[in-house]
């Protein structure tokens, strides 16, 4: 248990079945408030996720970063005081495991790092949590980083925590597929402290909006290599 505030974001669509799995293995006494932003759902995600406890914000406009951009904004608009000291980035289909969080806050509390990323390539994954074409998509980015950023961590892991004071620094912008690669990216330009523990991760709870199917996947890999040059 720590003494710093710690707020958790999850941005959910389509999450019903899910969801309470997720905030059920949330270690409450590490963290502060969980809020899930529910993107554009057509089933009872929302109402699921308050019954199970969390803060649930509405976001309309579909795409993962925009979800994850409406946790921030709400938490902007707090009193300087009440804002956090720590964010946790945290998906919810249930393939991360929540219980993993203190190990993700770790790094930043005993070690003043700035973001820590949860890598399922260093980590235990599960036979068919993450498809082929994911895999080789981590490497490829992680490596394209690495070599134009100096930047040297193996995943681009959706279970990350960071400083409050950095993610307000960084900047966020992008709406959906990038939103992984343009934290690290930025956070490397800004010479952020960075590590990466390992994670475990598991089969998703429910059907994949983006790997489970071509479209998805194809769109996914062209952002994240997009956003990649776009910085540069």
């Amino acid at each position: 248990m720590t003494q710093k505030k710690i707020d958790v974001i999850i941005p959910a669509y389509n999450e019903e079945q899910s969801i309470p799995l997720v905030l059920g293995d949330i270690p409450e006494d590490w963290v502060r408030e969980v809020i899930v932003c529910n993107n554009a759902s057509t089933d009872t995600t929302a109402e699921v996720a308050r019954a199970n406890g969390a803060t649930v914000l509405d976001q309309p406009r579909k795409g993962y970063g925009s979800a994850c951009l409406k946790g921030i904004e709400y938490l902007k608009n707090k009193p300087e005081v009440e804002q956090p000291d720590i964010v946790v980035f945290l998906d919810g289909d249930y393939s991360d495991h929540p219980e993993e969080l203190p190990v993700l806050v770790q790094p930043i509390i005993e070690a003043d790092y700035d973001l820590v990323i949860g890598s399922r390539a260093l980590g235990q994954l599960e036979s068919g949590a993450m498809m082929p074409q994911q895999i080789f998509g981590n490497w490829l980015a992680t490596s394209l980083i690495k070599l134009f950023y100096n930047m040297n961590l193996t995943d681009l892991g959706p279970f990350r925590a960071i400083k409050w004071e950095q993610l307000l620094a960084i900047d966020m912008r992008d709406p959906d597929f990038g939103w992984t690669v343009e934290m690290q990216v930025k956070a490397a330009k800004r010479g952020l402290k960075c590590t990466e523990v390992p994670v475990t991760y598991r089969r998703r709870v429910g059907v994949s909006k983006v790997s489970g199917t071509i479209r998805g996947t194809i769109l996914a890999g062209h952002k994240i290599l997009w956003t990649i040059f776009k910085l540069l």
